[in-house]
């Protein structure tokens, strides 16, 4: 993939600050205008609070790692959010403390990579990053910042990018609330608040589970169903979280409540299932608790199953309400195939998969492994793998609940022996515990999946200093339109 001069990832200097996002002001009915930024727009509140703000011309040398645009202004490096390489542009500075905040006021002299982002919400929203940006210079952008990161083992593979980078989200979630006027609204909240920015849309989840919502707050108004306030801790609804099989087509919806008395909610269910008779189970889920968690502990299933299916790699998953399922099924395949692709596998391996969650991608090794052992901390998502086990008659993986570092040194103790570890850790990495235990079983491959790469590269350091080589990096794009990118890599065990 070809790069261009100032478009790549720069590691911010010493000096560097956060900046608050650019915003666009709010217009009737809640609905933001799309567009770029232009001068005459209020950007920022800092005269509000006795804060004197000063106009700059300044020229944009970088990108960090989250997108935001890299100037110098008097001798001090500062992020400007929405600024690309190249860009001149008018910012306005403003101090906080010891901290200087930039906001982007108005762009002067424009890279070729800007265009106008599609969705209305998106200065406001906060949730999407890089939609000023083409698809081509996101692709950029991120390959860049695995370039860099991963430059001491090797380099990266071109990114897997995707046709289509926009609807994928199989999972997604809105809140509920009101605005001045007391109408209830529904959408997701501005960056860095719980202030809640009213959306009819939301370009990178699924269309239907848009319009699901949409209806959701129509029959909040004829059932007169409150919506949660956070501050009173009064009302009902708090929040709907939407998931849809894309192969299947099945959809679950959960409303998460903060009681469990649903006043109305036989009548309010065949309201709901006339108008999305698509909708295969509805649930219930209770969160009464003052927290930013969405879900609660308590759950009650008002029809259907409680859970749906989706295929992935040919293989079918039962998913529930609080399952972990890959958000891009698009692009987890593409992930998937590289990861089982450098496994090597050949029929007779030991495969351990560590963090395997309700068993994903270990089932989808066992077609090409001799057997997979997956260990999960969660005791629910080790069910759920054993059920997903058997509904595609899976008989050479087994499942087990446990801390997956202290399993593995066990099997090490026995004298066990493991071809293959597959490691697919949450964002903040593994740790010095884990990787101990990797190199104490040593395992001839390790299959590292990371939606980190600066955790990524932390524990590649640790395996590479402890007997592994790097052999591999793929880069996949699994976030469009967000500044996330996901690698998987290939580490072998020297002789």
């Amino acid at each position: 993939m070809s790069k261009r001069k100032n478009s790549g990832y720069k590691k911010p200097d010493k000096n560097s600050k956060s900046d608050k996002s650019y915003k666009k002001p709010n217009h009737a009915k809640g609905k933001p205008k799309s567009g770029k930024p232009r001068g005459q727009t209020a950007v920022t509140n800092s005269r509000q609070h006795g804060q004197k703000a000063t106009t700059a011309t300044v020229t944009c040398s970088g990108l960090t790692g989250e997108g935001k645009g890299l100037v110098k202004w008097e001798g001090k490096q500062l992020e400007v959010a929405h600024l690309l390489p190249g860009e001149t542009a008018e910012i306005r500075v403003s101090k906080k403390g010891r901290y200087r905040n930039a906001e982007l006021k108005r762009v002067v002299k424009q890279s070729d990579d800007r265009v106008d982002p599609p969705c209305p919400y998106y200065y406001e929203c906060g949730g999407c990053q890089l939609q000023h940006m083409s698809n081509q210079a996101q692709g950029r952008f991120k390959q860049n910042i695995i370039d860099s990161i991963m430059k001491p083992f090797g380099k990266p593979e071109p990114i897997l990018t995707m046709d289509h980078p926009y609807d994928y989200r199989n999972k997604s979630q809105m809140t509920f609330g009101r605005n001045k006027e007391r109408q209830i609204i529904g959408g997701l909240y501005a960056q860095n608040t719980h202030r809640i920015i009213p959306m009819d849309r939301c370009l990178i989840h699924d269309p239907k589970a848009d319009e699901i919502v949409q209806t959701i707050r129509g029959l909040m108004k004829s059932f007169k169903m409150q919506p949660y306030n956070e501050d009173t801790g009064q009302g009902f609804l708090r929040h709907v979280l939407i998931k849809v099989g894309q192969v299947s087509g099945e959809i679950m919806v959960v409303l998460v409540a903060a009681s469990p008395v649903f006043k109305g909610k036989n009548n309010f269910i065949t309201a709901f299932r006339k108008a999305h008779p698509e909708i295969t189970t509805l649930l219930l889920n209770v969160n009464k608790r003052d927290t930013s968690v969405v879900l609660g502990n308590q759950e009650k299933v008002l029809f259907g199953k409680g859970t749906i299916t989706d295929t992935l790699c040919g293989m079918t998953f039962e998913i529930s309400a609080k399952s972990f399922y890959q958000i891009n099924p698009v692009q987890t395949e593409k992930l998937y195939a590289k990861a089982i692709e450098i496994a090597e596998l050949t029929g007779k391996e030991t495969v351990v998969d560590a963090y395997c969650g309700i068993g994903t991608i270990g089932l989808v090794a066992s077609q090409k492994a001799g057997n997979v052992i997956g260990v999960e901390m969660n005791n629910d998502a080790v069910r759920d793998a054993i059920r997903n086990s058997k509904r595609n008659g899976v008989k050479n993986a087994r499942f087990y609940q446990g801390d997956a570092g202290e399993f593995m040194m066990q099997m090490a103790a026995r004298g066990d022996k493991a071809d293959v570890v597959l490691m697919d850790p949450p964002r903040s990495g593994s740790d010095e515990a884990f990787l101990s235990s990797v190199v104490k079983l040593q395992p001839k491959r390790v299959v590292y999946v990371s939606c980190n790469p600066e955790t990524q590269a932390r524990d590649l350091k640790y395996l590479t200093k402890h007997g592994y080589a790097v052999e591999g990096i793929q880069p996949v794009d699994m976030f469009p339109q967000t500044y996330h990118v996901e690698a998987v890599t290939k580490l072998v065990l020297e002789k």
